[in-house]
């Protein structure tokens, strides 16, 4: 048994297949929202029917706000190092710090020499990898061997880079996950990697004890210890009825995953499906569920004599052995944990509407919207508080893209004026540049609102209305402000065609922006207001009844 101590993720594994662009994009968007840790794409270069890997993740990162991006696994020998080490920073720099970089060896050999790759041996295969892993990283400039070194060269019998400038340099640490199987693979994974990313369809879950010690092994005669490992899993599975791993309900779900991470030391799982339904079960029933039986037992573990620690941390009702995560009987002893968390006072506050308006009028009334009664004594467990507190969460963003978007509209506001008469080249190009930067950006945040207001129109509040009827009325009230939202946000997207095709230094050009303002803040007004309203509804309604 192995408990890394790793924080749990959990994320998606989608294919990108080019008949189904928009829906692999929606997905990314539904999987933010939900506020997924991973959003992962298989790279086949070769593959006529797939999409390139590292564009999409790219169209991914711009349509999303939190959820990062990765190969799931970059194909080496068709992808140079040199060129990866940029694809990977450029894509970490425009997400904000959102990009790793799962690295695999190849396969498909026939397909890789016909896409003009080369074919190589095992040991080859590997070898290429190692020096791989070594130029990324320096070109990224974050060697921890070369610390500060601004400049690469390795010569090798696969790469050879002689004293290229490093750079550009990725806003944050960037892991590297590898996809191994194989001895010599796994101990390279415990010598150089930052995580271990195996497939369920190559790696069953009974397997993955002996390939973790491997891994184990390498990373401590490194110096650097199994912790320093993080490992992952792609996985697939079915909710039902059926016997088997991830086959059952998403409690049977929760056990098997929370299982695999207190007794193999898996923490991240990646779920291989291109089925909204299936994410949202994912997002909203497992990993809830495995975080918190993982918490408490190792808060059991924590405060339990060394001695008295079982040998296996979600032990089978009988003595019979069985492999990680399928244990066959669905009555487990995994609920006789510790006491159940101590329930308290909701202890989240509603974002207070401060009464400032931007617009001469509002396309509602705010005198009108029905309320229900808050009650007075209820109390909740931690885990139904963080319900209601991820609702604030989730607005707390949209608020905060809301003010980033009137600080663009503001500075391009401010470029147009000060440039006055001018119409040199130069500057009606950068003024160009500012009004598209501006377009990009504003079509972005109103793809998040409308995501998030989608999901809450098809899942939550059809929930909410079946275990609390007398929510009826303000969850109609909430779904007709969310069509007025939509119908504000096509205003803004209007307005910006008005200054794509207006004459930016003219009247037309002012009369464009200043329609983009006065539709900015109407979308200020309305949405502001109706986060506000919504919170202060809806937060004791979720943490006493869930997402659903």
């Amino acid at each position: 048994m192995a408990d890394y101590g790793h924080d749990l993720q959990f994320g998606v594994f989608a294919s990108p297949d080019a008949a189904r662009v928009h829906e692999t994009l929606e997905l990314a968007q539904l999987a933010d929202v939900l506020g997924l840790d991973l959003f992962t794409v298989q790279d086949h270069p070769y593959n006529a029917a797939h999409l390139d890997t590292s564009t999409l993740l790219t169209a991914v990162a711009a349509r999303t706000s939190t959820i990062r991006v990765a190969h799931n696994v970059a194909n080496l020998p068709l992808r140079p190092p040199v060129g990866l080490a940029k694809q990977i920073a450029t894509l970490d720099i425009v997400s904000g710090g959102r990009a790793e970089l799962g690295l695999g060896t190849g396969a498909f050999w026939d397909a890789i020499v016909a896409s003009g790759g080369q074919r190589r041996t095992p040991k080859e295969a590997v070898d290429a990898l190692v020096e791989a892993i070594r130029i990324i990283r320096r070109t990224w400039g974050q060697d921890p061997a070369r610390p500060g070194e601004r400049s690469v060269s390795l010569e090798g019998e696969h790469y050879t880079v002689k004293g290229m400038r490093a750079g550009p340099t990725p806003l944050h640490d960037v892991e590297i996950w590898l996809g191994a199987y194989k001895p010599r693979m796994l101990r390279v994974t415990g010598q150089l990697a930052d995580g271990w990313l195996p497939s369920q369809g190559y790696a069953e879950p009974s397997t993955l004890a002996d390939l973790n010690a491997t891994i184990d092994e390498a990373a401590e005669a490194a110096g650097r210890g199994p912790q320093a490992i993080r490992r992952l899993y792609n996985v697939s599975g079915r909710f039902g009825t059926r016997v088997g791993f991830l086959q059952g309900t998403a409690d049977d779900w929760a056990e098997q995953l929370a299982d695999l991470t207190l007794e193999v030391g898996m923490s991240t799982y990646v779920l291989g499906s291109d089925d909204p339904d299936t994410v949202r079960r994912f997002a909203d029933e497992v990993a809830p569920a495995v975080r918190e039986l993982v918490q408490a037992e190792r808060a059991r573990r924590a405060s339990a004599p060394a001695e008295d620690a079982p040998d296996h941390a979600l032990a089978a009702p009988d003595d019979t052995a069985t492999a990680p995560g399928t244990r066959p009987a669905p009555a487990h002893t995994t609920r006789q944990g510790p006491p159940a968390p101590r329930a308290t006072p909701l202890a989240v506050q509603p974002t207070p509407d401060s009464g400032r308006r931007l617009s001469p009028s509002l396309p509602w009334r705010e005198d009108d919207r029905p309320v229900t009664a808050k009650p007075d004594d209820a109390a909740y467990t931690p885990a139904q508080q963080a319900t209601s507190q991820h609702l604030v969460d989730v607005h707390d963003h949209l608020r905060t893209e809301l003010t980033q978007l009137r600080d663009v509209v503001d500075q391009v506001r401010r470029g147009l004026l000060s440039v006055g008469q001018a119409r040199s080249v130069i500057n009606t190009m950068t003024m160009r540049q500012n009004n598209w930067t501006l377009g990009a950006y504003c079509e972005s945040y109103c793809r998040v609102v409308t995501g998030h207001h989608t999901l809450e129109d098809r899942s939550i509040f059809p929930h909410l209305r079946r275990r609390q009827p007398s929510l009826t009325h303000v969850i109609d009230r909430l779904e007709q402000e969310h069509h007025v939202i939509a119908d504000v946000l096509e205003q803004v997207d209007e307005a910006l065609v008005g200054i794509v095709g207006a004459d930016g230094y003219g009247t037309a050009g002012r009369e464009a922006l200043d329609e983009l303002q006065r539709t900015v803040d109407l979308l200020t007004d309305t949405l502001l207001s109706h986060l506000s309203y919504e919170e202060r509804e809806l937060v004791h309604p979720l943490a006493q009844h869930g997402f659903g």
